[in-house]
């Protein structure tokens, strides 16, 4: 019974992922563009969990904590240069 939980789940999470490419292709600007993309990382991170999850492996959980590092550090240092021009000062 958990399993078609966790396939509904994925099957949930990928049109989400679908929605947030359409969103990236159709937004007027670029701070939407760059809450897509966030969205995108979190939506990414629910999927590998997923996966983990059924392959029954802690693997994917690990790979997750640093795509969540690196998608927080990339949304941190875009947004910094739209707002100044510049990411290191």
């Amino acid at each position: 019974m958990i399993t078609y939980a966790l396939w509904f789940a994925a099957t949930c999470f990928s049109v989400a992922l679908l929605l947030n490419v359409w969103r990236i292709g159709v937004a007027p600007g670029v701070v939407d563009r760059i809450l897509a993309l966030d969205t995108m990382v979190v939506n990414a991170i629910a999927l590998l969990n997923i996966y983990g999850l059924l392959e029954g492996t802690a693997v994917y959980f690990e790979v997750s904590l640093l795509i969540a590092m690196f998608g927080f550090v990339s949304t941190v240092a875009y947004c910094r240069f739209i707002l100044r021009g510049n990411i290191i000062e």
